[in-house]
């Protein structure tokens, strides 16, 4: 066997031409102690190996160490002092909208209430400065509140990609502008962007469904907004999850860009849509969902007087076509809690409304919170809920809302399920049927209609005319001569 030695220096190595191969005794002899002329492999130096791990893990720390101070110094540089929290709440987390990148804090501002600019001024910087950067705004709700806003972050110098800003597109029956046409939605971006002064708005939410528009124009407009770099992304605002699914079928028709969220109420008396229709929506075409009126924006309530807490909802109201701030319902319609949202477990006697909130109201008292603080924290616990919307009228009242994020915690499973107790409203899905049972269902709720000069019956199909005076049916004409009929389900 041949050997060389390593440490002999050839100095024509080094200034050798860095383009010409080195030949092979070279080579070996400047990286390896041995080489067997047997076909055997060249078998490296474990010192050498050791060294270049070392050398290499070292570099490598040095090298990560470089980069990250990179990132910090650019971060710091492209961000204000004003835009960094200088105390993020504790338990604030930030979850994707729906299946989209956009990462949004799981609690939100909502600039819906009517205050002076000083107070507004500083509830926003409050919420900046625990970390909290969404803003939702309608113009409905609050008509200066988009004008304050972009007054509000042009005079604290906020950069726009600190923060999150989301508006509606709100039309009623009671307002000047109906509708969701092209027109108007172009119209309504552009007003808002004017309001905002700011380039872009991150989601513009269709505020409850236009049955009159066609949803193709809807879903083709939103597209334009957004082809057009006004707007980021788009959403509904109580809408169905029927018309939430045929806006998305007309999206993947019209190669266009599909909504990312539906925002929704969502409280412990409102619970069949956020629970039941929601998840599903999300796991089949990615719609997230933002939820409001988990408490009103009124101030803290005692026990007695904790009925007026959830005084704007709608308790499911399944025949409701206007705005929460449209619909000033009194707490009588709600104290009949027997029907849907009423449903005890088996045993136990129907409770009230007020006795649900008064005993919700002891339990939040062991749990050492308020009775809104509780709604709140009950709210975040559902994981399918991305952002809770919180209104706030001083900023006391804003901190006192955001802390129930330290209650989350406390609400364990036997806590939570102390709560369903307590409420005995769990939504259920209906059972399923098959489809003779259905069918059978839909002929006995049909409805007979005999042509001009008959009568109407309740048989599904037409029956002989000794049938039909045997069930004392009155017997006419056009019953005898087999007129023709339909059915009317």
């Amino acid at each position: 066997m041949e050997t060389y030695d390593a440490t002999i220096e050839d100095s024509s190595f080094e200034n050798e031409d860095k383009t010409k191969k080195p030949s092979t005794k070279r080579f070996l002899r400047k990286n390896f102690h041995t080489y067997s002329t047997k076909c055997r492999a060249p078998i490296a130096s474990l010192d050498c190996m050791d060294d270049f791990s070392s050398n290499s893990q070292q570099m490598l720390d040095q090298v990560l160490e470089m980069s990250e101070s990179r990132k910090m110094t650019r971060y710091m540089a492209s961000h204000s002092l004003a835009n960094l929290p200088s105390a993020v709440t504790a338990g604030l987390r930030y979850r994707n909208l729906g299946k989209s990148g956009l990462r949004v804090p799981n609690i939100g501002l909502g600039l819906w209430s009517s205050i002076d600019e000083d107070s507004s001024e500083a509830i926003v910087t409050a919420a900046l400065e625990n970390g909290i950067n969404l803003f939702d705004l309608s113009e409905a709700h609050n008509a200066k509140g988009e004008a304050e806003l972009g007054r509000i972050l042009k005079k604290n110098n906020v950069r726009r990609t600190s923060v999150i800003i989301i508006t509606k597109i709100y039309w009623s029956t009671n307002s000047d502008e109906r509708g969701l046409s092209r027109r108007h939605i172009i119209e309504s971006v552009k007003a808002s962007l004017g309001r905002l002064q700011t380039e872009y708005i991150d989601v513009v939410l269709l505020h409850k469904a236009d049955p009159v528009c066609p949803m193709s124009e809807l879903v083709r407009a939103m597209n334009h907004v957004i082809n057009q770099g006004w707007v980021m992304y788009w959403g509904t605002a109580r809408w169905s999850p029927s018309e939430i699914m045929e806006a998305y079928t007309n999206c993947k028709h019209a190669n266009c860009i599909t909504p990312i969220v539906e925002q929704t109420e969502y409280n412990m008396f409102c619970r069949d849509k956020p629970e039941l229709h929601m998840p599903e929506l999300y796991h089949k075409i990615g719609v997230g969902m933002m939820v409001w009126s988990a408490i009103t924006t009124g101030s803290r309530v005692g026990r007695d007087d904790c009925a007026g807490l959830f005084a704007k909802s709608r308790f499911n109201r399944k025949s409701s076509t206007f705005s929460w701030c449209e619909e000033n319902l009194a707490l009588t319609e709600h104290t009949a809690m027997g029907g849907a949202e009423g449903r005890e477990p088996s045993g136990e006697a129907p409770r009230t409304y007020g006795e649900k909130l008064r005993a919700l109201h002891d339990l939040a008292d062991t749990l050492n919170c308020t009775m809104s603080q509780l709604a709140v924290a009950w709210c975040l616990k559902n994981e399918a809920v991305n952002c809770v919307l919180l209104g706030a009228t001083s900023v006391d009242h804003f901190k006192h809302h955001i802390h129930a994020l330290q209650i989350v915690p406390q609400l364990t499973p036997a806590v939570m399920a102390q709560v369903e107790r307590l409420l005995g409203n769990k939504p259920q899905r209906p059972p399923m049927l098959s489809t003779l049972a259905m069918r059978s269902q839909q002929a006995g709720n049909t409805v007979r209609i005999d042509m001009p000069g008959g009568a109407a019956s309740g048989a599904g199909t037409p029956k002989p005319e000794g049938e039909a005076s045997a069930e004392g049916e009155a017997s006419t004409p056009a019953k005898e001569s087999g007129r023709s009929f339909c059915d009317i389900q």
